[in-house]
This record gives structure tokens, sequence and C-alpha cells, in this order.
């Protein structure tokens, strides 16, 4: 197996702060950290989530994104000055060298003395609409494949920029990330595309939506998710 090579760019933490004007939350806005960062079994240090009920937590302690996309977005946005540095996302590491068609589910991998295991890919919500001031920006980010992923925290240690990440596991080599999401974008309710997928390590909100889809064969509707009211996960 060849293993990909790749690096940490930037190590970015947010706050909690007005998105928009209707009132809303979020901590998506993540700024560059310049010093080495402790990465725990809640994310990283300093790092905040303003919705604890679709964000956070042990299975989503570590959002990661490709900075390779920045460049497709910006042909598709225009110049756009969020797209300028990484953190546009909300990602808490921007990356280099690795996305989602180079990381499978239930992967180990050390980033800095810390050690993460890939745990989801991210299913982008209303909020990247008031982020970029673009309407339809989830569906695109959905869309597109290019939503990044979320790890948990199988050993502390710390991270800063510069660091490699080594893959160090790969129990489920045929299930990338971006084959999981494609799945779901493209509400895949067939039996023998899903086959194998509750086998995998799948944390429970991504169990129980493959789960519906076999047993009802309907897809769930994004409305909610994409658009906003109630994230649906």
């Amino acid at each position: 197996m060849t293993l990909p090579t790749a690096h940490i760019l930037q190590v970015l933490t947010g706050a909690v702060a007005p998105l928009g004007e209707a009132g809303a939350t979020s901590a998506i806005a993540k700024q560059p950290v310049a010093h080495p960062v402790a990465i725990g079994p809640q994310g990283l240090a300093g790092d905040a989530q303003a919705d604890l009920r679709v964000h956070g937590g042990h299975d989503k302690a570590v959002h990661l994104y490709a900075w390779e996309h920045y460049a497709q977005w910006q042909r598709e946005l225009g110049n756009l000055p969020l797209l300028q540095a990484p953190g546009a996302f909300g990602e808490n590491l921007a990356l280099t060298g690795l996305d989602e068609a180079g990381v499978c589910l239930g992967d180990h991998w050390r980033a800095g003395t810390a050690v993460l295991e890939v745990t989801q890919g991210r299913q982008p919500c209303w909020k990247l609409n008031l982020r970029f001031g673009v309407p339809d920006m989830s569906a695109r980010v959905q869309n597109t494949l290019r939503a990044g992923w979320y790890c948990r925290t199988l050993q502390g240690g710390v991270v800063q920029a510069g660091d490699r990440l080594k893959l160090l596991e790969r129990p489920h080599p045929g299930w990338t990330v971006q084959r999981l999401l494609a799945l779901i974008r493209d509400r895949e309710c067939d039996p023998a595309a899903l086959s194998g997928v509750l086998e995998l390590p799948l944390p429970p909100s991504w169990r129980k939506l493959f789960a519906r889809r076999l047993e009802q064969g309907l897809a769930e509707n994004w409305e909610a998710r994409l658009q906003g009211a109630q994230p649906e996960h």
C-alpha cells in the first residue's frame, strides 16, 4: 500500500460568535494558532462549538480539511476574501496532500504527538450559507464531496503547523470518506450498494442514517440541515 504524505498547513481554533443577521451563533470562524496546541478527547485546547447537539463531542473532536480544495472553490466562487487562507470551512487542521479520497473510515493517523481516528465525513449545514454569503453553499459542499472529515482522539498530544500526518492503521481500506459521502449525497438505498456499511465502526448518527435507508428504502430529508431551521443529523 502506498502511504499518502500529508502535512498540517495550519492549526486553527475558534470561539462562539454571532453569524449572520438572524441571531445565529457559530464557532466556524477559526483562526490560526502559531504555537503548539494540545489535543484531547474533546478536541483542540481553546476551540469551541456553538451547538453541541450536532457539533463537537468525542466523535467530532477534530475537523480536518484539504487546503487543495480552496483553489477549486476559488475557481467556482471567485476570489472571495474568505478563501485566501485556511479556516473558511471551520476546520481545525488544514492539510496538504490529503483529502476525502485518501482517508478511510477507522483510519488511525498520528498528528504531531496525538493519534486520531477517522470517524465520519462532514454533513454540511446551513451555517455555511451564512458564512460564505452563498445561499446554496451547504449544498455545494455536499454535492462536490469537498466536505472534510472528523476524527476522535485516541491518544492525546500536541500538534502544530508543519507537523506530518502519518497513517498508522487502515482496517477498512475500501471505505474512503469520499465513498461514504457519495452514498449519502446520492440518496443510495440499494442493499447491494450499502452492503457492509453497517459492519463499519460508524458513529451513532451515521449508523441510524444507513440503517433507516436499508429498512425503509427511503433517504432522509435534508432541507432543514441544508437550508436552516432544525439541522438534521
